[in-house]
């Protein structure tokens, strides 16, 4: 599936973030029980084209873009925080009638995820967490860079030449597809895609992860790792399991972008792990 294709079949709602109402770009599609996947930065819900559809068969899918993100509002005036991002998710699901339900989260969506099931009680029900911001093991040098006044008025370019090094230099695959740097990049391409880079780089705060109480996380938990990510490290994912319970499944031919790098073998795991 393209990225033109994927945006096609996307839904919009509203939610809201501290008193202002936002569109929301999503994806829901399949039956069975609700899976939300999570995307973190610099991506979108288009990191999911690998892992989602196949799921469908089985379960319901709702693969949201974060605000700030892909085909949701991206406007200024709005936090694009961890923290806020928490509260969209919270607001889609209970638009959604969603009493408990699964969630999958990757980078920043996985700090989404364990800030939602820290702060509630039996709503999720299954949590996978991959190559995730926990603790204080971020932001990343690459995103703090960014997150500068100056990026909005970067020469597209040079621009380009950072999102591409971002996309490529996460994978441990020699051979990215084009589809993949094509389809991760083309948001922030857009005439505001510079400007909304740099809020949701600067939105980016250690604290909303370090304040967490992971001990009151009562999902069952599965961290499906890229081994070889320097940047949110394996050891992470083991000191989760550490606080929360659960298991660590790590891949060592894997990077940042687990889902691009393994696509079969973590499919192959998620679905064994929702599917109990």
């Amino acid at each position: 599936m393209n990225h033109e294709t994927w945006s096609e079949a996307q839904a919009e709602t509203t939610v809201t973030v501290d008193g202002h109402d936002l569109s929301l770009a999503y994806r829901d599609a399949g039956t069975g029980e609700p899976v939300l996947l999570l995307h973190g930065i610099p991506t979108w819900s288009f990191l999911w084209r690998r892992i989602a559809p196949p799921l469908e068969g089985q379960f319901r899918t709702i693969v949201p873009d974060l605000v700030g993100y892909g085909n949701s509002d991206r406007r200024d005036g709005f936090d694009r925080s961890i923290r806020a991002q928490e509260q969209v998710v919270a607001d889609l699901v209970d638009r959604l009638g969603l009493d408990e339900f699964h969630v999958v989260g990757h980078d920043i969506g996985g700090g989404v995820a364990l800030r939602y099931a820290a702060h509630t009680e039996g709503r999720v029900d299954r949590l996978v967490l991959s190559n995730a911001t926990a603790y204080d093991s971020w932001p990343v040098e690459y995103i703090t860079s960014l997150g500068l006044p100056k990026t909005a008025e970067m020469d597209e370019e040079a621009f380009r030449a950072e999102l591409d090094r971002a996309f490529v230099d996460g994978l441990e695959r020699a051979d990215p597809e084009t589809e993949w740097i094509e389809g991760m990049t083309v948001p922030w391409l857009r005439s505001d895609g510079r400007r909304a880079f740099a809020r949701a780089a600067v939105a980016t705060n250690t604290n909303h992860t370090t304040e967490i109480d992971y001990g009151a996380i009562d999902a069952d938990l599965l961290c499906l790792w890229g081994a070889a990510d320097e940047e949110q490290p394996v050891e992470d994912g083991r000191r989760l399991v550490e606080d929360v319970g659960g298991e660590v499944l790590a891949f060592d031919d894997a990077g940042h972008w687990v889902t691009e790098d393994r696509p079969a073998a973590y499919r192959e795991q998620l679905e064994a792990f929702l599917s109990g």
